[in-house]
């Protein structure tokens, strides 16, 4: 049985390619089609693109159309100079009015210029937005599908390891069937067939939960299997000058950026609250009011009329005053605020180029220890074999071994990571 079990887990890499393939530009693809955050984003950029327009900015007219209609019911006692006397109850009256007004700004102070380029920058800054949404979901996926190799690549140490240990303890069997080994021998022998076959299942339930990790931040529901075949590929061309040069183009950089030009603009729409406004005005009305009693039986009038206004701000507490304050002051903290994001983007970057620079190294001076452990493992397994090394030596071997290629991936993941970061 044990064997059984050994050989399956031998295969897997083989029953793995019946598997859908996933490679990581589909997986990237299906992560910006279906993640919920993009899509939110999305929307963000919809609504700030559909209020970037001189209406929502005030500089187009406002046309309102109105219309009342009151029915009455009255009594009338009237008596004119001449003598006359008008008494009657129950007089049914209408009274219609109807009008059309238009208005439209012809000057406050440049608001309504200020207020569209405010809207402009809000809607640039909703797609620097989505770019940075889209970067972060690109990075999630990368590194998540990364470590999916990464512990793909420990299942494949751990099999060797199986193997090896089971290879072990069919030596001490044999030497047992001679009376060659003793019973301390056989028992640590299977202890580490033991744990290696636990280590095993335990790898693989870490691959599946980061499958599910991975299924997640591609928004994909269905539970089938698939597998991961590319391998972490180091880039060694990566440069600290070339690096710093893309900084400008950082999506926080940018929205901070923006973010300047926007407090600038609120800086002009609070400061033209102080100038004069001067509106046109135009309307066209119609009154109707009918009487079945009294002196005035029907009274009509209708047509246009035009005119402006102007309003002319003289006190108000000195409340504009202190708002253009607040305003220029929200100006230097977002500027504050870039020059600090810079400052700690770049510290941030340089940190990581060294991290970067400093795991290449230990890569290549790492690959050549794994290859020397490979080496001295094979040695002392022929070793063993022949009865020239004990089963301590051979587990000492092991264990720098499998150090040793654990270290090797993870300075290989640590660099990608970085790399992506």
């Amino acid at each position: 049985m044990k064997r059984i079990i050994i050989s399956l887990a031998l295969l897997l890499p083989l029953l793995a390619q019946a598997q859908t393939q996933l490679t990581l530009q589909s997986a990237i693809d299906s992560a910006l089609k279906n993640n919920l955050d993009i899509q939110i984003a999305k929307n963000y950029v919809q609504i700030a693109r559909v209020s970037n327009t001189y209406g929502m900015a005030g500089g187009l007219p406002y046309i309102n159309g109105n219309a009342t209609d009151y029915f009455s019911s009255t009594s009338v006692n009237q008596k004119s100079n001449s003598g006359t006397e008008t008494n009657e109850s129950g007089i049914m009256g209408n009274s219609l009015n109807a009008s059309i007004n238009a208005n439209i700004i012809l000057f406050n102070g440049f608001k309504v210029m200020a207020t569209k380029k405010h809207l402009s920058l809000l809607q640039q800054q909703s797609q620097i937005e989505l770019n940075a949404q889209v970067q972060d979901i690109m990075a999630s996926v990368m590194i998540k599908y990364y470590d999916i190799i990464r512990q793909q690549s420990n299942l494949r140490i751990m099999q060797s390891v199986l193997g090896v240990s089971q290879k072990k303890l069919d030596i001490i069997n044999e030497k047992n069937g001679v009376g060659m080994a003793n019973g301390v021998d056989m028992m640590q022998a299977q202890s580490d067939v033991n744990s290696a076959e636990q280590d095993l299942k335990l790898q693989q339930l870490y691959i599946e939960q980061d499958k599910a990790d991975l299924l997640q931040l591609m928004n994909v529901h269905n539970k089938s299997d698939f597998s991961i075949s590319d391998s972490i590929v180091i880039d060694h061309s990566l440069n600290l000058d070339s690096t710093i040069s893309y900084l400008k183009r950082n999506p926080q950089l940018l929205s901070a950026e923006q973010q300047i030009k926007i407090n600038e603009q609120l800086l002009k729409e609070t400061a033209s609250q102080r100038y004069p406004s001067l509106k046109f005005n135009a309307a066209y009305n119609f009154g109707r009011a009918d009487n079945n009693g009294g002196s005035l039986l029907l009274n009509q009038n209708y047509g246009p009329q035009a005119g402006f206004t102007l309003a002319v701000p003289i006190f108000n507490g000195g409340v504009y005053h202190i708002q253009k304050i607040v305003a220029g002051l929200n100006v230097a903290n977002a500027k504050l605020n870039k020059d600090n994001l810079y400052n700690e983007l770049l510290t941030s970057l340089t940190k990581q180029h060294l991290a970067y620079s400093t795991t290449l190294q230990q890569i290549e001076s790492q690959q050549t220890n794994y290859e020397l452990a490979k080496k001295l493992l094979d040695l002392v397994m022929q070793n063993l074999q022949h009865g020239q090394a004990t089963i301590l030596e051979e587990k000492a071997a092991e264990t720098s071994y499998q150090s040793a290629a654990y270290q090797l991936i993870n300075f290989q993941y640590a660099a990608k990571g970085l790399r992506l970061s």
